[in-house]
């Protein structure tokens, strides 16, 4: 009964609770070929490129309450002033084949006349938002984010957007939310630095435009002509979802191949422990059966097995099979909801701040790239994302051999998935921020596999959230929201067995399995580690 309640407690927040970008409700486009919309604060503003309408929608119960005449012949996004709407006009008012030259109208609402012509910043502008003083489009031919006068056209900012195709744009008082169509997201962007924070499933295949109506985004998607709802900072911290069922065997194998023999050896594999990614739904097995479980300084449980008298040309192995539910994980992070670094449990600091001669965060290469940076920052989630950022402008991912020192990684500029963890973890705990690394075992490529691999990254802990992950190594990617795809997220191909702030008695800095051994003189001996992974039908 207790290992029910236990799984069944795992999956809780999956079964109950909301998200951010979970669909309220959803209702039919008065037209077939939808594109830009806005919110004026009571109604739903929608326009559509075919009928070269702008229809005014009831957000209760999508009922059409009047339409306009679009100000051109190919109208895109829209966008509310307060006073007038705006409409922005790829096609530079011609309805003239290739003729992408944007144009942004001002339109009295209650007849569509054009109350003020500007040329678009850009050549095709698509989605349309108004900040309270600038509007805001997304192009998806530059792939731009662009911040511009409403008197002229002139740009006040441009960044990058966050995937490539941009489609849709709106403000929510604090930040800008970005749909695409190549990836089939909703980004919420710092307006400041286009930094993304939170990503989200968009509702359907082709989201085109999108609108904030105080409380929660709406968006319309052009392939399945619908309009829907979604839920935002609705008190979720994170979704658990697309989730498989397999069996894993790990395997720490140890081979002497002579001429003496192994005197002993000691085996230890890493046991994992339910998750918000993983819920174990079998007791461990081991072979050879009945190890010992012991613990280390972090907490992390072991199998040991130990062997004597290893003979030359004979192997020993430690096993460990478990089933397990995989899921991704995606955490829904708003910087104003982490609080400072004083908000964060005494007993947590004292453990996850330790330094060591991994870590050696008191180095001036640390200390300098920190100071670098966050500068003075106290915000958690700050701290946090700038050391993650500075990362992706000052490494590159490189499997070299060895796991070197923090500041010689750093200095050196590049390291594997375990180097990027320490320089990230001497950084945060440089920094005040708690920080240690969880290891895994992962699916490569079908469900049916074997891994001899792994992959580590770092776990940071933010106070109202907890322990978040975060992978710097992933994070070196060229788009911005491919790079926050390693924030607060995991996909579902990792079974976390490991657990640690640092080098331990069993573990020592390694992750998933550890062996020891002792021979005769002039012994040859092989250490092999492996998962495999075995699909379970539901």
């Amino acid at each position: 009964m207790k290992k029910l309640f236990t799984i069944f407690s795992v999956l809780l927040p999956a079964m109950l609770f909301s998200y951010t970008g979970e669909v309220i409700l959803s209702f039919d486009t008065p037209g077939h070929f939808p594109t830009g919309m806005t919110f004026d604060g009571q109604n739903i503003w929608l326009a559509d490129y075919k009928s070269d309408l702008l229809y005014c929608i009831d957000p209760a119960s999508g009922k059409v309450l009047r339409s306009i005449p679009a100000p051109a012949y190919w109208p895109e996004g829209l966008a509310w002033d307060g006073e007038a709407l705006w409409n922005a006009d790829i096609k530079g008012g011609i309805p003239l084949s290739e003729n992408y030259n944007g144009v942004i109208y001002r339109v009295d609402p209650a007849n569509g006349d054009i109350l003020k012509t500007i040329q678009s910043p850009t050549k095709a502008p698509r989605g349309l938002t108004w900040d309270g003083q600038y509007l805001w489009c997304v192009d998806a031919s530059s792939d731009q984010v662009i911040q511009f006068s409403p008197d002229d056209g002139t740009t006040i900012k441009a960044f990058r957007s966050p995937s490539s195709n941009p489609t849709g744009i709106t403000f929510d008082g604090k930040y800008l939310w970005i749909s695409d169509r190549s990836r089939d997201k909703i980004y919420m962007v710092d307006p400041d630095n286009g930094m993304v924070i939170i990503i989200t499933d968009a509702p359907g295949e082709y989201t085109r435009g999108m609108c904030y109506d105080g409380n929660t985004i709406w968006a319309v998607d052009y392939q399945r002509d619908k309009i829907y709802q979604l839920k935002t900072r609705d008190g979720e911290q994170f979704r658990v979802f697309n989730s498989h069922v397999s069996t894993i065997t790990v395997t720490d194998q140890i081979t002497n191949f002579g001429p003496g023999k192994i005197l002993s050896a000691d085996v230890h594999i890493a046991i994992p422990k339910n998750r918000p990614n993983q819920t174990i739904l079998t007791e461990p097995e081991y072979f050879p059966r009945s190890p010992e479980i012991v613990t280390d300084k972090w907490g992390q449980q072991t199998a040991h097995f130990h062997f004597k008298n290893v003979a030359d040309g004979k192997n020993v192995e430690g096993k460990m099979k478990v089933k397990a539910k995989i899921s991704e994980v995606r955490y829904f992070i708003y910087p104003e909801e982490v609080g400072t670094l004083d908000d964060i449990p005494q007993e947590i600091k004292e453990k996850y701040l330790e330094n060591n001669e991994k870590y050696h965060y008191d180095h001036p290469v640390i200390q300098n790239a920190v100071k670098e940076a966050i500068g003075g920052e106290t915000n958690a989630y700050l701290i946090f994302r700038g050391i993650f950022n500075y990362l992706i402008d000052h490494m590159y991912y490189e499997m070299s051999g060895g796991w070197n020192t923090a500041p010689t990684v750093l200095a050196r500029g590049n390291g594997s998935c375990s180097e990027y963890s320490f320089v990230y973890i001497a950084m945060c705990r440089a920094a005040g921020l708690p920080a240690r690394y969880v290891g895994s075992v992962v699916v490569r490529g079908d469900l049916a596999c074997i891994d001899d691999v792994f992959h580590r990254w770092v776990e940071v802990y933010l106070p109202n959230y907890g322990w978040v992950p975060i992978d710097p190594s992933g994070g070196d990617q060229d788009w911005p929201g491919n790079q926050a795809n390693y924030i607060g997220h995991l996909a579902n191909r990792f079974l976390i067995t490991t657990e640690g702030g640092g080098g331990s008695e069993t573990m020592e800095w390694t992750y998933n399995s550890n062996d020891f051994w002792t021979t005769e003189p002039k012994t040859y001996v092989v250490s092999d580690r492996f998962a495999e992974w075995e699909p379970v039908e539901e």
